[in-house]
């Protein structure tokens, strides 16, 4: 047994490199799923608190707080603190995620960008109509954007407890629409939840945000000074009267991303090498500013700042918001109000009809050219889950009202949070019990998927295994022979095609030169194989001795394999193979892939663990949606 067999046997079940494959937009909506169940506590002990300890609750939320320096200030008290200060950062990094789907995910395509705007619109809409059909004439009618905010981690935190198994499309799906919903509340603070706003102030705040849009585009690094630039934005719209949680939004929306490139990583790599040979401060420096560098400021502020938005501020939020005092009376006089019944109708009623109505109304005017990416279950579950609101609701709330309408408000909102659960979980039960197909075309429809893969298979140009054409699936990998990881992912990979006959695999070459010194010669080899019918065996060779990959290793492998080695020989030192290499290496650049393995299924990148459990899913996954394509 090989060193290379034994390593890659010695895998957990879970791939120790799994972070590295994660995508902004996938560690988003685990952060955001996980962080549910911290926010339902928060939510709970405020409720507790405030009911037994009122008073205390009360003083330590009151706490008044003044910053000065010299004759300038700023006087708040905690809350404040909390809802215009830290929830700022909360809201820095929706921008930052609305910016990454614009600029790298399925809304690149801008023509993906109408249905979410427009289901988002529509969910928002038709919730503020029927909370003012409700609280018409009513003191309560001025809350009314209570009712139009999606809470992004309740729902995802309910839709993964209720729709166990669901593809990563319904959950993104969910976030399109959510984001857009998001951005409408701060919309709707900034234009009309704000007073005696200070044009001078709201002026120089919004200059700040030009400079820092310039700065950004211009590709400045210098962190500190973006930093200054946003304390200072948020003082000025803080000072303005406007809520200054929009300069959050508004930053992370100017942040650009941007996936990392080769070159970037050569050159972080060739400095890493130069602080190897002489240890520096100077290089070390240097180095780390390379490697900083080759990733987008969006990724690097998502990844500072989203665990600490949502496993702290945010339910930190709900601490200092859902006060809520509980008593028989209270709550049969708060379940017959207006505030109270317009937000639950508003939320439980209005965000299903509203989001799915404005996607069925689209797809039907554009006649299918704009329609969701998931199938007319999931949006309909999609709607369901977004009547779960908390965040902006409750902000909107406590800027709007007061007294006894705001506790009102605060019932409305918690109880139709907890409605909207457990409808989803309802629906997606009874979805689940429905015949195989009739299932997975609800939830995955037909929609074609964003395709990522920029060169399409070529059955006569590429290296295949499996059937060459009519494969449901099609799994492509570019690999470098050298490469630890491709050593590691290659027995699952062998499992897969075990496992499905109707999966195709691809190989491309990417050889990594800059890390892995032998990589090009190897790949050479795999071509010089070829030239006599013998590209997999060479493959499969090298993947099993990943550690010997010296020439005179290939040889010996060539003439193991019952290969003309003169013309073997012949092939390598002409570099025979080197400009079908080079193909493959430019297909690579044009999809982005800058590391390996990277994996494709049916034209789609793949994000996740190299193991068993984790292809065997995304495989289902693209044979049910290419099963469902075929009736």
């Amino acid at each position: 047994m090989t060193d290379s067999q034994t390593a890659a046997e010695a895998q957990p079940a879970r791939t120790l490199w799994l972070p590295i494959h994660k995508t902004p937009l996938r560690q988003f909506l685990q952060t955001e799923t996980g962080s549910a169940a911290i926010l339902a506590g928060g939510v709970l002990v405020a409720l507790i608190w405030s009911n037994v300890a009122a008073g205390s609750y009360e003083r330590l939320w009151s706490t008044p707080l003044d910053i000065r320096v010299d004759s300038h200030g700023l006087a708040m008290d905690l809350r404040t603190f909390v809802n215009s200060g830290l929830m700022a950062l909360f809201f820095l990094v929706v921008g930052l995620e609305a910016r990454r789907e614009f600029d790298m995910g399925e809304l690149r395509v801008r023509s993906r960008l109408t249905l979410p705007v427009l289901a988002g619109l529509g969910g928002m809409v038709l919730p503020i109509v029927i909370f003012l059909a409700i609280n018409a004439g009513q003191p309560t009618a001025r809350g009314w954007g209570t009712a139009m905010s999606t809470d992004t981690a309740f729902a995802l935190g309910a839709l993964a407890l209720a729709g166990k198994g669901l593809p990563d499309r319904v959950r993104t799906y969910l976030l399109t629409f959510a984001v857009v919903d998001d951005l409408g509340g701060i919309v709707v603070i900034a234009c009309f939840y704000s007073s005696n706003v200070r044009w001078m102030a709201l002026v120089i705040g919004a200059l700040l945000l030009v400079a820092y849009g310039v700065l950004s585009r211009r590709g400045i690094r210098n962190g500190p000074v973006y930093a200054l630039i946003g304390v200072a934005c948020w003082v000025a719209f803080f000072k303005s009267g406007v809520d200054p949680i929009v300069s959050g939004l508004v930053i992370g929306l100017l942040t650009v991303a941007y996936p990392a490139n080769r070159e970037d990583l050569t050159q972080a790599t060739e400095t890493f090498r130069l602080f190897r040979e002489q240890p520096t401060a100077r290089l070390a420096a240097e180095a780390r500013e390379e490697v900083r560098v080759a990733i987008s400021p969006n990724e690097r502020l998502q990844q500072r700042y989203h665990p600490w938005t949502s496993y702290v501020i945010v339910p930190l939020f709900a601490l200092a918001n859902a006060d809520v005092r509980i008593s028989s009376s209270f709550l049969a006089h708060a379940y017959a109000s207006p505030a109270t019944i317009g937000i639950m109708v508003g939320y439980l009623a209005g965000k299903p009809i509203g989001t799915g109505g404005a996607a069925w109304l689209a797809t039907k005017l554009s006649k299918g050219r704009v329609s969701p990416p998931v199938g007319w279950g999931a949006v309909t579950g999609a709607g369901l889950v977004a009547g779960i609101g908390f965040t902006v609701a409750l902000l909107i709330a406590s800027l709007s009202l007061t007294g006894t309408d705001l506790a009102e408000a605060k019932v409305g909102i918690l109880s139709g949070a907890v409605c909207a659960a457990i409808l989803t979980w309802v629906f997606f039960r009874v979805l689940d019990r429905l015949p195989v197909r009739t299932r997975l075309r609800a939830l995955l429809g037909t929609a074609e998927t964003v395709t990522d893969l920029a060169m399409p298979v070529d059955p006569d140009r590429d290296h295949i295994r499996g059937p060459r054409e009519d494969a449901l699936v099609t799994l492509v990998e570019y690999g470098d022979f050298e490469c630890p990881y491709c050593g590691q992912a290659e027995p699952h990979v062998r499992e897969l095609l075990r496992g499905h006959a109707e999966l195709r695999f691809v190989f491309r070459h990417l050889p990594l030169t800059d890390v892995h010194p032998h990589a090009q010669m190897a790949a050479e080899a795999a071509e010089a194989a070829d030239r006599q019918g013998k590209f997999w065996e060479m493959h499969d060779t090298l993947m099993d001795h990943q550690g010997e990959l010296t020439v005179k290793d290939l040889l010996r492998y060539a003439a193991d394999l019952g290969l003309d080695t003169e013309k073997f020989s012949a092939d390598l030192r002409k570099h025979t193979g080197a400009a079908r290499i080079a193909e493959d290496v430019d297909s690579a650049d044009l999809a982005t892939v800058s590391g390996t393995p990277t994996f494709f299924i049916n034209g789609n990148r793949y994000y996740g663990a190299y193991d068993i459990d984790a292809l065997q899913e995304a495989v289902r996954t693209a044979k049910a949606r290419a099963f469902i394509g075929a009736r």
